[in-house]
């Protein structure tokens, strides 16, 4: 199966605040110039799109003229008490008890990066019973680390930490194609 991992457009979000599972809105100019982009890109075409319900991405989803399936699988990760907090006002005790236990700590009492990895993958799973041959998935950064990862193979605790351990490169509004 081929996948189209679109992030979603830059939230309405200070910088430097935690907002994972927060549903914070994109400016509709932002979801505008990304379902611009999209569509002359030639995206979704025909491709069944999938998406994360938080409004950053169900909006954008929406703008593409095509049926969505909303799944909150692909929904960010839940940072608990930390959500829409300053980063820098977390205390740096928590934070380093979340980087010694990437997989299994639960940042501000929210999900570890494993119950992530365990929704995300059921998705994933779900996806390939559809026996679509390509779709394509407006969702989150973490959520596109892990599809990509466990689209790269192993088990889903290797693929947890190899999504929690690289660097988050993905632009708003950037694309990841993943292909068998």
């Amino acid at each position: 199966m081929e996948l189209v991992l679109v992030r979603h457009p830059q939230p309405e979000v200070a910088p430097g605040i935690c907002y994972g599972r927060s549903d914070v809105a994109a400016s509709p100019s932002a979801i505008a110039a990304v379902a611009q982009g999209l569509r002359e890109a030639g995206l979704p075409g025909d491709l069944p799109v999938f998406a994360s319900p938080l409004r950053r991405c169900a909006e954008l989803a929406a703008q593409l003229g095509a049926p969505v399936t909303f799944d909150a699988r692909l929904a960010e990760m839940d940072f608990g008490a930390w959500e829409m907090q300053p980063w820098d006002a977390i205390p740096r005790a928590e934070v380093d008890a979340w980087s010694a236990d990437l997989l299994h700590y639960r940042p501000g009492g929210g999900e570890s990066v494993m119950d992530v990895a365990r929704r995300v993958a059921a998705c994933f799973d779900a996806l390939r019973e559809t026996r679509h041959p390509r779709a394509l998935l407006v969702c989150h950064a973490g959520s596109m680390r892990l599809l990509a990862a466990l689209h790269a193979g192993g088990s889903i605790e290797q693929a947890a930490l190899r999504a929690a351990s690289e660097a988050h490169r993905i632009d708003y509004g950037g694309i990841i194609m993943l292909k068998d």
